[in-house]
Parts: C-alpha cells; sequence; structure tokens
C-alpha cells in the first residue's frame, strides 16, 4: 500500500513528503505500516533549544543559509505553540525563514506541539524519521522553548544546540539544570551585547566540574544570527561533533529513549482530550480528578 509513496519519498518528492507527513501527523489508519518499511537511515538530526526570545528561529535561518551554501540539503522541523483551545500551531516565528520555503535545497514544515509538555511533536520522532528516507544531508528541528521540559529534545537530536543570550545580572547562574545537561554545543546568541564576554566566562567557570569528569568538553559559540556572525563557525563544530561521536553510546541511548516514547504513546491511544472534556463536563460539581484518573489507570 505505501510502497509508492515511500519510493518517491526516497527519490526526493517533496509534495509526496508533505503529505505523508500530514498523514503520519493525524494518525491515518495503516500509517504505522509505512513507518515499519523505513530504511535504517544516519541523516543526522540536530536539535536546536534553549529558552524564549533567545533567537532561535533566526540562527536556524542563518545556519540553513550556510548549510545550503555548502551544497547541502536540509530539512527543518519547526515545533511551534499550539493553542489550547483547536490545537493548531502559532506560526510567528516562520516569517523569518520565508526565504527558503521555496528553496530547491530546503523542506520546511511547521508542526503544532499539540499539548505536549515537552515542547516538541507528539509524533515528531515519527515524522523525523520519515524525512531520514528522504535525500537530506541534515535534519533541523527547533523546539518551542518552553523551559526544562524541552530536553525531551535530546532525546531524538544527535547534536543538540542549546541556545542563550547575555542578559544583566547573574542570569546563567540560574540557567536550567536540565538544559545544562542536554547541551552538545551552547551557542551564546545575540553576542553583540554588553556583558557578552562576561557571560560567556561565566558559563565557562560554571561548566568546568563538567569537564572536569567528561572528556568531551561542551563547546560554547559566539553567534549574532542577526547579522549572520558565528554561524559559519558554529556549522563547523556541529559537524566535527557529528563526525567524532557517531559511534559512541549515546546512540543506543537515542534509540532506547525514542523506543520509550513510541511504547508510552502506543499505551496512551484511544484517550482523546475532547472525550475526557465532555465526560468530566457531565460529572457536574461532584467532579474528582483523583478518582477520574483512577478509572482509566485501572481499565
Amino acid at each position: 500500500m505505501w510502497e509508492q509513496q515511500l519510493s518517491a519519498i526516497r527519490e526526493g518528492d517533496v509534495k509526496t513528503l508533505a503529505r505523508t507527513i500530514s498523514l503520519v501527523e493525524n494518525g491515518v489508519a495503516g500509517y504505522e505500516q509505512l513507518l515499519e518499511c523505513l530504511p535504517n537511515t544516519t541523516v543526522p538530526v540536530i536539535g536546536i533549544t534553549g529558552p524564549p526570545g533567545a533567537g532561535k528561529s533566526t540562527l536556524v535561518d542563518a545556519l540553513i543559509g550556510v548549510l545550503v551554501g555548502n551544497k547541502k540539503k536540509v530539512a527543518v522541523l519547526c515545533v511551534d505553540p499550539s493553542s489550547p483551545f483547536n490545537l493548531g500551531a502559532l506560526l510567528g516565528d516562520r516569517i523569518r525563514m520565508a526565504e527558503w520555503y521555496s528553496h530547491p535545497s530546503v523542506f520546511i514544515r511547521s508542526l503544532a506541539t499539540r499539548g505536549s509538555l515537552g515542547g516538541l511533536h507528539p509524533k515528531i520522532i515519527e515524522i523525523t524519521d520519515l524525512l531520514r528516507a528522504a535525500p537530506f544531508d541534515y535534519i533541523i528541528v527547533e523546539t518551542v522553548g518552553v523551559g526544562q521540559s524541552e530536553i525531551e529534545i535530546a532525546g531524538l537530536a544527535d547534536v543538540t544546540v542549546v541556545v542563550v543570550v547575555p542578559e544583566a545580572g547573574d542570569e546563567v547562574q540560574t540557567m536550567k539544570a536540565g538544559l545544562m545537561e542536554i547541551a552538545d554545543i551552547f551557542v551564546v546568541n545575540k553576542s553583540d551585547r554588553p556583558d557578552a564576554d562576561v557571560f560567556v566566562r561565566n558559563l565557562r567557570l560554571m561548566l568546568a566540574p563538567a569537564f572536569s569528569s567528561n572528556a568531551n568538553e561542551v563547546k560554547i559559540i559566539k553567534t549574532c544570527a542577526a547579522n549572520k556572525e558565528g554561524v559559519t563557525e558554529l556549522a563547523a563544530e556541529i559537524a566535527h561533533y557529528l563526525g567524532k561521536h557517531h559511534t559512541s553510546d549515546k546512540k543506543y541511548w537515542l534509540l532506547a529513549e525514542r523506543a520509550y516514547q513510541l511504547i508510552q504513546q502506543q499505551r496512551m491511544t484511544g484517550i482523546d482530550k475532547q472525550v475526557l472534556k465532555a465526560k468530566i463536563a457531565a460529572a457536574g460539581k461532584d467532579f474528582n480528578l483523583y478518582q477520574f484518573a483512577a478509572g482509566f489507570y485501572n481499565t
């Protein structure tokens, strides 16, 4: 059933790819059979994450330019905030990448989080693996930037780039511990701001204890993405990291994390938020959240 679509995707047919992503995204019956036919490929996934306002979309836009300039084909998944009412994506940040939407070497797809707490899409693993079947050299996944819960990106990406900005005072001291732990590369964006060098120095001091127990030092790259400064160095460091770590134990941890999330999704199959809302409304003033949830645990 899916052989024709898979063949077209492998040949680079972006229209078929876009339609198939929609089928997977919406859980159309039988899409699991397509996923089971996907080839085992090694297309690297670059995760771009960090707090809101760090300039992730602008950085991704500049990084696309560098990769395309190096004759690479790039797929980009932009995970956007979604409305809590209709679960649609809020696409404000995509304006920054407008010039790439019609470029033959770039494929961009926006996805809504659809209520996912980790800053990613519920079907992000499946959609990413679908992109791996197409003839891309890199896949970039940009998260919403929702805080510590966005460490889910570490279970998806082969290299995780955490983007931060130099702020006044000692913000580095209050940085989310989860973001500190998942970073393979730190990017200090908007480095033309005052005290950027002080921020970088403090960040290095904060990371120093980890360096002493880990031979793989986390690199810190200064960029000013709006002016395309430092982005070439970032692309080179990403390529260096991927070349050095492709056989590391992290690969098996990533696969275990993806398997865990897929199994978790399967166990949640059949639980619909609209149905939950209707049952809660019907319960009226006697509704008890914990008794209600226990009814699902025990089924």
